[in-house]
């Protein structure tokens, strides 16, 4: 086995294992297919291990290439730290990948104003958004998303939490909805059908334990998953619907839909940034951070 450590090889891997395929490492990395077939038959005979075999049309990686993944990730990530430090890097000659994960609803209204301005300033940077999963499986830690948008409220000794937005909530009301024209009282609010956005899927949560302290209870008739689809949903129909305030502003306004005060208190969604600690030092990584705060500010102005 090669024992001589190659920075290039690791580099590879890295673009290898998070590409999938050859020919898809090769244009990452900005080399020829058969340069970069026959860099992956080095790596094969450094590792004593296949890395990457056939699986129907595409690529698949062996056990031993999936458990190392996330260590050569990091190695190589913690490598460019060093040498580029944030001062001296030049977003322009920036290659690279990033993985987001947010709520539909925060990425229908973040995505498309910070792809124009990476496009711009990186033109060899992709993003890559994914939607929130029905738990928390540690993405962060694992490495398979590179920061997270959103309610951050349990997070791991090592992640970091950077607070972007305190906002409120409003009811939302398609045009034309009984409710516009009268006084939003308490009493007429829970009479009408209410639409939940909840992920897990629940039917109740701290507005009905509010309600039950006070002896009250909300009409809930169901739930879905995001707060795009429940306005989608809200359009069209008599149901309540829920949003934050600034956040989701603009998606309200595209969907012609009327915000509504609330007739109870809530308390402020509390929108952050989240990252492993790894990524501290990383200056392609800290140039995306202020990217997206930048993005954020002016989209909840």
């Amino acid at each position: 086995m090669q024992s001589k450590l190659d920075m290039n090889l690791l580099v590879a891997l890295d673009a290898l294992l998070e590409e999938g395929s050859v020919s898809g490492a090769a244009a990452r990395l900005h080399l020829s297919e058969p340069a970069m077939s026959r860099t992956l038959g080095r790596i094969r005979r450094a590792l004593g291990d296949p890395v990457l075999v056939r699986s129907g049309r595409g690529m698949t990686p062996t056990p031993r290439a999936q458990a190392l993944r996330a260590e050569v990730h990091d190695l190589v990530q913690r490598a460019r730290a060093v040498f580029s430090p944030a001062e001296d890097l030049d977003p322009s000659t920036l290659t690279a990948s990033f993985t987001l994960q947010a709520e539909e609803g925060v990425t229908a209204i973040v995505a498309g104003p910070l792809l124009e301005r990476v496009a711009r300033e990186a033109p060899g940077v992709t993003l890559r958004f994914l939607g929130e999963g029905p738990r928390d499986t540690h993405s962060l830690r694992r490495d398979t998303v590179d920061l997270e948008i959103g309610v951050i409220s349990t997070p791991t000794s090592e992640t970091r939490v950077e607070p972007l937005l305190l906002d409120d909530f409003v009811t939302v009301v398609r045009p034309g909805h009984p409710l516009i024209s009268q006084e939003m009282t308490l009493d007429a609010w829970i009479s009408a059908p209410h639409l939940l956005s909840t992920r897990r899927g629940r039917l109740a949560g701290p507005i009905d334990q509010m309600l039950a302290e006070t002896g009250r209870s909300r009409q809930v008739i169901g739930s879905v998953p995001t707060v795009t689809a429940s306005l989608l949903v809200v359009r069209h129909t008599d149901l309540l619907g829920f949003a934050a305030r600034r956040l989701h502003r603009r998606l309200v306004e595209r969907l012609g839909l009327v915000p509504l005060p609330m007739p109870l208190e809530l308390p402020p969604l509390r929108l952050s940034l989240g990252w492993h600690a790894r990524y501290d030092a990383d200056a392609a990584h800290a140039w995306l951070r202020r990217r997206v705060r930048e993005v954020i500010t002016e989209v909840t102005a």
